[in-house]
């Protein structure tokens, strides 16, 4: 376990010109835990993971992970976008696509054998052995999700970042995923963006809740009431575990 918290944020403000995403945002993940971000469109959720990746500053306040600047620690991130844009006839194989994980480390150099053998771990590990050679293209929108979950795992990352990573797949496909989370829940942090407030229930502990601020509250704190005051409407909520009470979004 770490001795610095996995993310902390202190009082950031971020902007896109005079439009502001995020007010005052100050927050810590411990090592070792499973969030989930939830909020509306435009509140801010990949903002958030822009800024954890180093790839937005902010314009005021300190973030740091495991203890040091973003841009310093961005190779113990593996990070899965919610959109991939690619050309569907560009020959590339599933094996191909998660050694592009590892093309930090490469300038006009191949791939070593010690990569080739870790992508084949993880494309096993991802249950995608019959598919390593496939095209990417052929593949389910659920195994293309797991081969850029694997993309993200080869480098051996501390914290993995997944922002709307069942937003694509059908009801067998998020099945599959969630499984593959709790277990890679087991030794890594992660932080998951999603609309799919059943999951979140069902399967961390605390909430982050974003909405230009940004409040984290214990899963069993969240309520009805709560979730329909960060959408702006109302929204369909099911409560897995037992609440005491709601928790006040200030």
């Amino acid at each position: 376990m770490d001795a610095n918290p996995a993310i902390s944020f202190k009082q950031i403000c971020f902007s896109y010109g005079e439009r502001p995403i995020l007010e005052n945002a100050s927050f810590e993940i411990n090592s070792g835990e499973h969030l989930c971000v939830v909020g509306p469109n435009g509140g801010g959720k990949t903002t958030l993971l822009k800024l954890m990746l180093g790839l937005l500053k902010p314009q005021s306040g300190k973030i740091s992970l495991f203890g040091a600047s973003p841009i310093k620690n961005r190779r113990t991130v593996g990070y899965v976008p919610q959109h991939i844009h690619f050309d569907p006839l560009f020959p590339i194989c599933v094996k191909e696509v998660v050694l592009m994980g590892c093309l930090g480390n490469h300038i006009g150099k191949s791939f070593t054998n010690e990569e080739k053998t870790k992508a084949e771990k993880v494309i096993e590990e991802l249950g995608l052995t019959e598919q390593i050679h496939s095209p990417f293209y052929a593949l389910s929108g659920g195994q293309r999700q797991r081969v850029l979950i694997a993309r993200a795992l080869i480098m051996s990352p501390k914290l993995l970042l997944l922002d709307e990573p069942t937003a694509h797949v059908d009801a067998q496909a998020e099945a599959q995923f969630r499984e593959i989370l709790d277990r890679l829940a087991k030794t890594l942090t992660i932080l998951t963006v999603s609309h799919d407030l059943s999951f979140v229930s069902a399967h961390v502990k605390r909430v982050l809740c974003v909405n230009r601020k940004v409040h984290i509250h214990p899963t069993e704190a969240l309520s009805g009431s709560l979730v329909s005051k960060l959408y702006g409407q109302e929204m369909r909520f099911v409560q897995h575990g037992h609440c005491e009470g709601a928790c006040k979004h200030e």
